[in-house]
């Protein structure tokens, strides 16, 4: 099934997010560092392309990601005009401590006094923007919670007399082209429930981790890998585990689960799910079967 995810409080967030871009000097956007291609919200970059405001790419959740394909995303990245990305983990201070000084690079004019540099953090939902936020001004100001969509509007607030921050609810896109970006944004919980099929998404992770990882995968869950595909990955969790339901059958709903939140909070090992090469390629697979 194409995985589709667009409240309406999000429509109503990119209006807004339209409007504050006018007053705005620079974007920051934060991605997750374990799939930077698909959390990059299309609309982010329209928007800030038609103001022409430089954007700070953040790839969040570094040390959740292959810091190899980190490098390559960043290396990406850092050769558009006017991007300037780095990849840090927000729950490690130091890192984000870098953020301030790397925002007054790209806008050096707008530091002067009077003239506070004026941001806007934006990413999807359940991305780190709050944890980024809250870190950023060293206090607690916006609410931070396991399920995407806690944020819901915007809130402004003074980082020091020379940058003020404008913090934004995570936004998807109306809809979402590529579905092999939809199963890996609900693979990552920037997807709400109700618009999947755990099953089906843990299967598609599951592919991903053995084609790319397998001796994670076999060192997570000690057992051989050989031969599995994404689906009996998922069965063979709920078998090792003993998950079962009624009639003695395999609990294959609470294997997806256990694989999904293995990988959501890093207990497979540091893995990414796309690379720059295999987006490009999947874009390019995409667009040729459309042609057909």
């Amino acid at each position: 099934m194409a995985i589709q995810w667009f409240p309406g409080h999000m429509n109503a967030a990119r209006k807004k997010a339209a409007e504050t871009m006018e007053i705005t000097d620079l974007v920051i956007e934060v991605l997750d560092a374990r799939l930077p291609g698909a959390s990059s919200n299309p609309m982010v970059e329209e928007l800030r392309l038609h103001r022409q405001r430089p954007c700070l790419k953040i790839l969040n959740k570094s040390d959740l990601a292959d810091p190899r394909v980190t490098d390559a995303w960043l290396d990406c990245f850092n050769g558009r005009s006017g991007v300037h990305a780095v990849a840090v983990s927000c729950r490690h201070p130091a890192e984000v401590a870098r953020i301030p000084a790397l925002c007054q690079k790209l806008v050096p004019h707008r530091t002067g006094p009077g003239k506070p540099a004026r941001m806007m953090i934006m990413g999807i939902p359940n991305v780190g923007k709050s944890t980024l936020m809250n870190m950023l001004l060293k206090r607690r100001v916006a609410a931070v919670g396991d399920e995407p969509a806690v944020t819901k509007s915007q809130q402004r607030l003074y980082l020091d007399r020379r940058m003020v921050l404008t913090d934004t609810p995570g936004l998807l896109w109306p809809k979402i082209v590529y579905p092999d970006d939809g199963y890996m944004l609900a693979a990552s919980h920037a997807v709400g429930v109700n618009a999947l099929v755990e099953e089906e998404v843990a299967a598609f992770l599951g592919e991903i981790l053995l084609n790319r990882y397998p001796d994670l995968v076999k060192a997570r869950y000690k057992m051989p890998v050989d031969g599995l595909d994404g689906i009996a990955l998922v069965e063979e969790i709920a078998r090792k585990r003993g998950f079962k339901i009624r009639g003695g059958e395999l609990d294959v709903e609470k294997g997806a689960h256990a694989l999904l939140q293995d990988y959501r909070t890093g207990a497979i090992g540091r893995v990414s799910l796309e690379t720059p090469d295999s987006r490009r390629e999947m874009i390019g697979s995409f667009a040729e079967s459309d042609k057909a």
